[in-house]
């Protein structure tokens, strides 16, 4: 057992690591078709069933899992909610590592509950109102996951411009070159605009408490979501010319680029797809202009 402020303070210093599960095998961004369940039995709920793509799977001291608790219910958000389980419960184990292409230093495994018994008091939030305690974290989710393409796209151009100052051809320089120039040139402009984005996201989310409620609504879900759908592709976009400057040794493991690119492929997959964020920034305009 344990207390819900003390817990969160551990995970707040880096005492406990955390883990959030919510996606399976045939769930993702389509939530609601979750098969994990949780039966009430007294004061204790009952978790049955398995999450994939659990990023900190294998290292978790706490997970938060979401789970079917009211199946029939006729609005299937309003069936899931959120439970706070410790690792060390009965019933909970660690299935197979995820063999992933990039992002290899982050951890990610399947997580089974079989007949795993919670208290009821870790239930977090309301019964039955899980969805909206996993969107109130998801637009600071993908705004602190944007960040992560700034840094991918920072390596890249580190890598790439020093390399074009040191690699000649033809008695020159290939950074002398228009066409290695303008790769240059466009590198540089993405990672700035990630930057530049990034932080006025941040600057939106920290003054929150200035905008009225039907302010907030809309422009952090819009904001957040159009944030990391563009630095993601920016990133991706930037190690493929990072590759290119390099020519064949951006080809090999002796250079970061190539694992930079496998890296930051996993931003346009995770905490919603390329296609899911837009789908939300797309309903947000038609919204606007619709009233």
């Amino acid at each position: 057992m344990f207390t819900l402020l003390y817990t969160f303070l551990q995970l707040i210093s880096g005492e406990l690591i955390g883990a959030l599960a919510m996606s399976e095998v045939g769930s993702g961004s389509d939530v609601v078709s979750m098969q994990t369940k949780a039966e009430k039995h007294g004061d204790h709920y009952i978790l049955n069933g398995s999450k994939f793509w659990i990023t900190n799977g294998p290292d978790a001291d706490i997970v938060i899992v979401y789970a079917k608790t009211e199946p029939k219910i006729p609005e299937p958000k309003h069936g899931i909610s959120a439970f706070i389980v410790e690792t060390s419960t009965p019933g909970f184990s660690v299935g197979k590592k995820i063999k992933k292409l990039g992002m290899r230093g982050s951890n990610t495994a399947e997580l089974i509950f079989e007949n795993c018994k919670i208290p009821a008091s870790n239930l977090l939030g309301e019964l039955n109102r899980g969805v909206y305690v996993l969107m109130s974290g998801l637009d600071v989710e993908r705004l602190v996951l944007s960040a992560g393409p700034v840094g991918l796209m920072q390596a890249c151009c580190d890598v790439a411009f020093e390399y074009a100052q040191e690699r000649c051809t033809f008695g020159r320089p290939i950074a002398d070159y228009g066409m290695i120039q303008a790769k240059m040139a466009d590198m540089y402009t993405r990672l700035q605009v990630s930057r530049t984005y990034t932080y006025a996201v941040a600057r939106l989310i920290d003054h929150l408490d200035q905008q009225v409620p039907e302010q907030k609504a809309g422009s952090t879900n819009t904001e957040c979501a159009g944030v990391i759908l563009h630095n993601a592709e920016a990133a991706t976009k930037v190690a493929l010319d990072a590759i290119q400057i390099l020519g064949g040794n951006g080809y090999t493991d002796d250079y970061p680029v190539g694992r930079i690119l496998r890296d930051s492929k996993l931003y346009e997959i995770g905490a919603g797809t390329s296609e899911v964020r837009r789908l939300i920034i797309a309903r947000s305009i038609n919204a606007y202009y619709r009233h």
